[in-house]
């Protein structure tokens, strides 16, 4: 018999019986937390963090899919709705949410506040950022950071379960992350406009765990590069981001040239890089393919994410963006020549051509099936998936 237990007996027998009855039990109960805290030590919140992330399964990717919106599910238009529906249908044993614009920040102060992993400068840089394109692409990266799963864009359509996304060759344990190529174009790399964007990952849909230093490097460069930010974010520094751990996981440099024309998915660097066709399918560009093939996993329809009309990049008076010629290279081409002849022109002659075009989008407006296009969910932007291509008004192709 343990000692202490022995003399908590021997001063119990001078109490009364019925005392003497709960007494016995709990001398029993005190006992067992003693030896706990003997062998296991004090607890504090220091341990119980510490305990919190080690014990989570490292080797498997939460199931959890994550989502973001202006609001819940529950007041989702039609069009939302049918695509957003696909995740929970075809991965019923997942977590499904939502954070909207209602709850959003009440989800950042509560984990990165003093409550949580206190960065102040993060809570206050969601807090002021007015900009809901740049608040979004934080927000899955906060997101990705403290839970990982899947996240993707509200007007993503999942047609593969999420138990698609790795294919049996490899081991989940040996990944971290899952992503797939958007814009595999390396013949523009040196053009002034589509060259940083045209190598690039997709990220309107990708897979994590959590607390990778990737996703908090994401966090940390849009914080840095906040009053730069039109220029500094989006598939660019995603792309720029992923390359870099790559590269430090690895040990060497890792460029581009590893992904380009890739046929078959590959890891490097604990990061698994699906084919274009996985989640960018349909394109018209990169050697996309299209949505029916087995490979295709997603199909973005672009009516939320609207990232080329809701951030900031260069649009000609005359013959629009050069975003509009979906990587054709004539277009683009004519699109160059006509823009530096356009130059050259005397003033006059440049305001002269401002106006007719001008008065040709006015006349254009008035037939436009825009309003009808949108009902049926297709792509708003030119040269997006859905439209046929045809070059911008007096654009004429060499």
């Amino acid at each position: 018999m343990h000692p202490s237990f022995a003399t908590a007996t021997k001063w119990t027998a001078f109490l009364p019986r019925q005392v003497q009855r709960t007494m016995a039990p709990l001398a029993g109960i005190i006992m067992l937390v003693m030896c706990f805290i003997s062998n296991f030590g004090p607890f504090d919140a220091t341990s119980a963090e510490q305990y919190h992330w080690s014990n989570h399964e490292p080797e498997k990717f939460p199931r959890r899919i994550w989502q973001s919106w202006k609001v819940n599910p529950y007041a989702f238009d039609d069009r939302d709705h049918m695509v957003a529906q696909t995740w929970p249908q075809k991965n019923p044993s997942f977590r499904y949410e939502v954070l909207t614009d209602y709850n959003d920040l009440y989800y950042v102060e509560s984990h990165f506040g003093p409550a949580g992993l206190n960065r102040p400068d993060i809570v206050h840089t969601y807090r002021s950022l007015t900009a809901k394109i740049i608040k979004a692409d934080l927000l899955r990266y906060l997101i990705m950071y403290v839970e990982g799963g899947v996240y993707a864009d509200i007007d993503v359509e999942a047609l593969r379960p999420v138990e698609r996304f790795i294919p049996s060759r490899f081991e989940e344990k040996d990944i971290d992350m899952v992503i797939g190529i958007e814009i595999d174009q390396p013949e523009f790399k040196d053009h002034a406009i589509l060259g940083p964007k045209s190598m690039s990952f997709c990220q309107w849909t990708f897979m994590s765990k959590p607390r990778i230093p990737v996703m908090m490097q994401l966090v940390d460069h849009i914080i840095a590069w906040i009053n730069d930010v039109a220029k500094q974010q989006g598939p660019s520094a995603f792309t720029r981001a992923i390359l870099k751990y790559m590269s430090q996981q690895v040990g060497h440099q890792v460029s581009w040239d590893t992904f380009h024309a890739m046929d078959e998915s590959r890891v490097v660097g604990r990061v698994l890089v699906l084919t274009v066709e996985a989640f960018a399918a349909g394109q018209g560009h990169s050697d996309s393919g299209n949505h029916n093939a087995k490979q295709a996993l997603v199909k973005h329809h672009y009516h939320a994410s609207k990232w080329p009309t809701n951030h900031p990049r260069y649009k000609h008076p005359v013959y629009g963006e050069v975003e509009s010629c979906n990587w054709v290279a004539e277009c683009v081409q004519a699109w160059d020549e006509n823009k530096a002849a356009f130059e050259l022109l005397p003033l006059e002659e440049q305001q002269r051509q401002l106006a007719t075009k001008e008065a040709a989008d006015a006349a254009q407006e008035m037939f436009t099936v825009q309003g009808g296009l949108d009902l049926l969910g297709l792509p708003m932007s030119p040269g997006e998936p859905g439209i046929d291509f045809t070059p911008p008004q007096g654009l004429q192709l060499l």
